[in-house]
């Protein structure tokens, strides 16, 4: 498998999830707090296709 660095898009996306997804485990945000875990998670998986995926 060969890595690429993710595109900006990619990496902003993937940072304002996990950043959604830590300030939601202090602070009640009435969706995202409730599936703050899954934030994490999504965070974790658009970063990893990013690397993965020539474009993405």
């Amino acid at each position: 498998m060969q890595l690429t660095p993710p595109t900006k898009n990619a990496f902003y996306a993937s940072a304002v999830l996990a950043v959604l997804g830590i300030v939601a485990t202090f602070v009640r945000i009435p969706f995202v707090s409730d599936y703050a875990y899954w934030f994490m998670v999504l965070a974790y998986v658009v970063l990893f296709l990013g690397n993965t995926m020539k474009g993405f």
